[in-house]
């Protein structure tokens, strides 16, 4: 099978199992009960996608490929994930934005991926669509609620905004995986996406009362398998189970 057509699988499941372990740390932390089972609940949709990701890319790959393997038995360079995923919970206004940030480019892919002439990629994209559309609701009312909110949480998010910023630009990097299926009609050229994603955060945080950062240098690298000093550790908990007991059953 066409590795570009794996490692294309890869870039768009990677984001989500990265994300998704994130959220898990956060289980039992939430500022209160609702939110916190609100959160658990977006980890596992994410979690869902990927197992639709990972079987696929599983049976393209043959042999003794399985979702399990994909997930926890890769070098850390393998995984494809953009760096803003694998940022740490340093409070909860940091993992709220970096949740709205993946959110709203998460959704404008899911809805150019539908369209996708690869029927199970489209599939898993259309079924994908109703989840993330929650997420975006989800974390974009706590973004307007604490940027227009006391003195604090309007600080808060706004400091976790300016630092958060740095990774957006990488979500429009088109790798060359990305080329090959664009090309073919299967991949979305995420570069087109660039313009609506900037225009609905600025919407959003004029409405919150939040300012957009303005840099000029964006971190990248994910794409491309460098990634950030956090992923090790993210890697050695999330692996640590299959790596202890290779191909264990529950």
């Amino acid at each position: 099978m066409n590795s570009n057509f794996i490692q294309y699988i890869y870039g768009i499941a990677d984001n989500s199992l990265i994300l998704g372990q994130r959220l898990g740390e956060l289980c039992g932390h939430g500022p209160s009960l609702e939110t916190d089972i609100a959160m658990t609940n977006i980890s596992l949709d994410l979690f869902g996608q990927v197992r639709s990701y990972y079987q696929y890319a599983a049976k393209l790959q043959g042999g003794d490929a399985t979702e399990d393997t994909i997930a926890f038995l890769r070098k850390e360079r393998e995984y494809k994930n953009v760096l803003l995923v694998e940022q740490p919970n340093i409070d909860f206004a940091n993992s709220i934005t970096r949740q709205f940030l993946f959110d709203n480019y998460h959704l404008l892919l899911l809805n150019e991926l539908q369209y996708s002439k690869d029927e199970m990629l489209s599939a898993i994209a259309k079924k994908s669509i109703k989840e993330v559309s929650y997420h975006v609701r989800f974390s974009t009312d706590w973004v307007k609620r604490l940027g227009d909110g006391t003195e604090e949480s309007h600080n808060r998010i706004q400091t976790a905004l300016n630092d958060l910023w740095i990774f957006t630009d990488e979500l429009f990097h088109v790798t060359d995986s990305d080329k090959a299926m664009i090309a073919e009609g299967i991949g979305v050229d995420v570069s087109l996406l660039k313009e609506p994603f900037y225009k609905k955060i600025k919407a959003v945080l004029e409405e919150a009362t939040l300012q957009m950062p303005t840099i000029e240098y964006f971190q990248k690298g994910g794409k491309q398998g460098i990634h950030s000093e956090h992923m090790g550790y993210i890697l050695t908990e999330m692996q640590y189970m299959q790596l202890a007991y290779p191909n264990m059953n529950w």
